[in-house]
């Protein structure tokens, strides 16, 4: 050990020199003074720093709670929601009707008519919807076939209307009111699909399903104020009108998915993997024999199918709260849908759920596609027809600069080799002015003019 080290070791008392100042202090009082003035520092930052660990808990959670209210504020009257996915829940809500009225009306008479008193429906109805006279409108005029043709046929104008979306505010409550009273004339005809059909309808009454793709819409365009100031001091209103209507189709959707799910998952067929092949070799469902076969001749695949449409039922709530996991579960229950459309023969029902399910597409995803078809449709529309007036303007320019060249030879046979050149130039310039017109006849007879001035002037040189 060196005597450097030595020294400083021998006591705290030792007086040291300072090479920078060339005063000496002992080693304790040196200690000392920096002690002090780190703790001079440490209080001074102390006094300088925000005391976040002094706020009340009731501070807190006021802060909390007043951030969450305003956050609840701006989704519900901020701005409408899902403006482009209920336009399409318009649409295939008003297709459904109207294929439902389509397919069943060669049969009216039977299943919904005179010809179905037999069951006991019309004299003694099991619904309790005919015995309000809101909703007796048709069973007034079952008994009168012209008068209740007449009526299914007023009903199918109003399911285009509102495909269409004009006057939608008005036009939706009639059709629901005649709808409930049609579909209630026979109570054994009606399904799940039917019941969720006029639960979706009863909350679009309180959305504004036509600020896209609608004749409504087209109107209100009109108007400078449209979409961004539309409904005055009152717009808050209609905003949170049409985001709550959209909270209750959600849930309704999730309710009708989870409640089948776990409905299905309670049964053994289910649990065991072959609940799919009962219903497709039956003659009630099995719609297409021939596909229900090929579609059960596998046996992995018929549990593939049973186990999956549980799984997707009972996780499709819980699956929209990503965007990704949206995206499957949307694309899992459009299949899902599909299958039971095709294989089962219920397309209304499916065609229902499917509408309903286009609130949970997001409006960029649904604007990005309507940009995509709009640029396709209005850049290959005028193409073509500026590619054909180009084609037949150059054919034009050919002809008239042929029929040029034409009559420059013409013109120097007559008068010899002399006025040769002037001839033909005359007569190819006169035929490409006359060929840039766009007709491909007014071409060529303007190059044929041209070319009969050019033998006139070669004959008088």
């Amino acid at each position: 050990m060196n005597s450097d080290d030595t020294t400083r070791q021998d006591g705290d008392d030792r007086e040291v020199t300072d090479q920078r100042s060339g005063t000496t202090a002992s080693a304790k009082d040196r200690a000392k003074d920096s002690a002090g003035r780190e703790n001079d520092g440490a209080a001074s930052a102390k006094d300088s720093a925000p005391e976040f660990g002094l706020v009340p808990v009731t501070t807190l959670v006021r802060t909390k709670l007043a951030q969450g209210w305003n956050w609840l504020e701006e989704m519900l009257t901020g701005r409408y929601h899902a403006t482009y996915g209920l336009a399409v829940t318009r649409i295939l809500i008003g297709f459904t009707g109207l294929g439902l009225i389509l397919t069943n009306f060669s049969a009216r008479h039977y299943a919904f008519g005179v010809g179905s008193a037999w069951n006991g429906e019309i004299a003694e109805p099991k619904s309790d919807f005919p015995n309000i006279w809101l909703f007796s409108l048709f069973h007034q005029a079952v008994t009168t076939p012209p008068l209740f043709t007449a009526m299914m046929i007023g009903l199918a104008l109003l399911a285009i209307v509102i495909i269409l979306g004009w006057r939608t505010r008005i036009v939706l409550p009639v059709y629901l009111v005649l709808w409930v009273s049609f579909i209630e004339l026979n109570d054994g005809a009606g399904d799940q699909g039917d019941n969720a059909y006029r639960m979706f309808m009863i909350a679009m009454l309180f959305a504004d399903t036509t600020r896209r793709w609608s004749l409504d819409a087209r109107r209100r365009a009109r108007n400078p104020e449209f979409p961004d100031n539309d409904g005055g001091q009152w717009r808050w209103a209609l905003i949170m009108a049409n985001n709550l209507a959209i909270v209750v189709l959600a849930f309704q959707v999730c309710a009708i998915y989870m409640s089948g799910g776990l409905y299905k998952a309670g049964g053994s067929a289910w649990q065991h993997g072959f609940a799919v092949y009962n219903p497709l070799h039956t003659q009630q469902f099995g719609t297409w024999p021939v596909l229900s076969d090929l579609m059960t001749a596998w046996g992995p695949m018929v549990v593939a199918i049973s186990w999956g449409s549980i799984l997707f039922q009972c996780a499709f709530p819980f699956m929209l709260f990503n965007r990704y996991t949206r995206i499957i579960a949307l694309l899992g229950i459009l299949s899902f849908h599909l299958g039971i459309a095709l294989l089962m023969g219920l397309p209304w029902f499916s065609l229902t759920m499917i509408a309903v399910d286009a609130i949970f597409i997001r409006d960029r995803s649904f604007a990005k596609l309507s940009a995509y078809l709009r640029h396709w449709w209005t850049s290959s529309v005028p193409r073509a027809a500026g590619g054909t007036a180009r084609g037949v303007g150059a054919g034009g320019a050919a002809r008239g600069a042929s029929a040029g060249g034409a009559g420059a030879k013409t013109g120097s046979r007559s008068v010899g080799g002399g006025s040769k050149r002037d001839a033909a130039k005359s007569g190819s310039n006169a035929g490409a002015k006359s060929g840039s017109k766009a007709d491909a006849k007014p071409g060529a007879k303007s190059g044929s003019k041209s070319g009969s001035k050019a033998t006139a002037g070669s004959r008088k040189k």
